[in-house]
């Protein structure tokens, strides 16, 4: 790139956010690479260049009835991408049901057996993507002795791809090998979540650069808020008092968290103010994904299938933008350089993979309540392996905020069994990706 655009990207930048530049490392000052924001304005306009092609060709498809029209050899892969099966039915196939009361219907020895099993495989498998997730941003590679610095990676939308393509390739054998409900939904439905998913993961990877880990897990607990407020506009849903009350106790412990959270010399444990304007990004991107999701859902799919469309446009996006930006090269040449980044990103897609898998398997066997507990057990052992691998520094009121976090979580669990209780069993509901 010219010199010019590296002078004047970085200058806009600090046109853009004055104080939020002035507090960040002076590195982020050297070249527009190291901008996040204009990183994440390059990865935007990649996706574009998809996504617009591909608006008009829907748009075109759909004004020239090519449904009623059209013939040929590519006439059920366009049925297939544009129009899908437009009638809708139940949210969850037999199978699936039946897959759940199957569960139901074991000995107690063996329902236990399954209930450990799955607590086990979704806590080794999300603690270790949880460490590594902060071994590759938060540290570099190649350094021999600790004088050296090494090489720092700093493609997050390549671990997206990396975590991406090995969930599609998992997917699409367990939809092969599975017997699935008869797919229903328009391909091109599944490209908005997928956006917004790439977008909150690279989010949540760019995060860890400018805060710690603990704090990223916290912001992650709190985004019941923002679901909350897209469920609202996005799907016109409505909420009890006591999601309310929980959504503000969260608030409020995590508030504390951040305000009495302390700076260190390692950058990894610092909060920055850009580290706060991406989880919110984060959380944003996130919160519309889950909502899409439930209105996907009321077309006839499995949790499986949901996985694999999503992935599915996520690998298309992501390969699209690293190939128009020469990223992906850069990366393999990263990966050729230091094994060690090549086992831990490998390591890391296996895990964000096989987790996905022990989600839809223990929704199935136990529901979602006992899910939940799981998930927010594994929250808060993540925080605490985080700071004892890495040296994080909690505070007293910080470690209050973090007690006060999951007393909201387990009380959001409690009432929502309750009210379930009270009420006819129902269907279960799929999980979302």
């Amino acid at each position: 790139m010219p010199s010019f655009s590296r002078r004047v990207w970085p200058a806009l930048v600090l046109l853009l956010f004055p104080s939020a530049l002035a507090a960040e490392e002076s590195s982020l000052l050297e070249g527009w690479h190291d901008v996040w924001l204009f990183r994440f304005l390059v990865n935007i306009a990649g996706y574009s260049t998809i996504i617009i092609p591909g608006y008009f060709l829907i748009r075109y498809l759909k004004r020239t009835n090519y449904l009623e029209t059209g013939s040929g050899l590519c006439y059920p892969v366009i049925r297939t991408c544009v129009f899908g099966n437009e009638g809708k039915t139940g949210l969850l196939d037999d199978v699936t049901a039946a897959t759940r009361n199957e569960g139901d219907s074991g000995s107690s020895v063996r329902q236990a057996i399954k209930l450990i099993f799955c607590a086990a495989g979704l806590q080794v498998s999300y603690l270790t993507w949880g460490v590594l997730q902060e071994r590759v941003m938060t540290r570099s590679y190649g350094a021999t002795t600790p004088e050296e610095e090494g090489e720092t990676f700093k493609d997050s939308q390549f671990l997206v791809f990396m975590n991406r393509i090995l969930a599609l390739t998992v997917s699409g054998l367990w939809c092969t090998l599975f017997k699935q409900p008869r797919h229903g939904a328009p391909m091109y439905k599944y490209s908005f979540a997928s956006l917004s998913n790439i977008m909150s993961s690279w989010c949540q990877y760019e995060a860890l650069k400018y805060i710690s880990f603990p704090t990223q897990v916290l912001a992650k607990a709190s985004k019941v808020i923002p679901v909350m407020l897209m469920g609202k506009i996005v799907s016109r849903k409505s909420y009890e008092y006591w999601e309310y009350f929980t959504a503000v106790l969260i608030s409020v412990g995590v508030s504390m968290f951040l305000l009495s959270s302390t700076t260190s010399e390692h950058p990894s444990t610092v909060t920055t103010f850009s580290g706060i304007i991406i989880l919110v990004g984060y959380i944003v991107f996130d919160s519309f994904t889950s909502n899409w999701q439930d209105n996907l859902f009321k077309y006839k799919m499995s949790s499986v299938q949901m996985m694999f469309g999503v992935n599915l446009f996520s690998c298309l996006f992501t390969i699209g933008s690293l190939l128009e930006q020469g990223a992906f090269f850069d990366s393999l040449a990263f990966m050729t350089r230091h094994s060690e980044f090549a086992f831990h990103a490998v390591l890391l897609s296996v895990c964000s993979a096989c987790g996905q898998l022990f989600i839809f398997y223990t929704i199935n066997q136990f529901g979602a309540a006992v899910f939940t507990i799981i998930m927010t057990l594994r929250q808060a052992i993540a925080i605490l392996l985080s700071c004892f691998l890495y040296g994080h520094a909690v505070t007293i009121v910080g470690g209050f905020g973090v007690a006060v976090v999951f007393l909201a979580l387990f009380l959001r669990v409690y009432a929502r069994s309750r009210m379930k209780s009270s009420r006819r069993p129902a269907q279960p509901i799929a999980q979302k990706v």
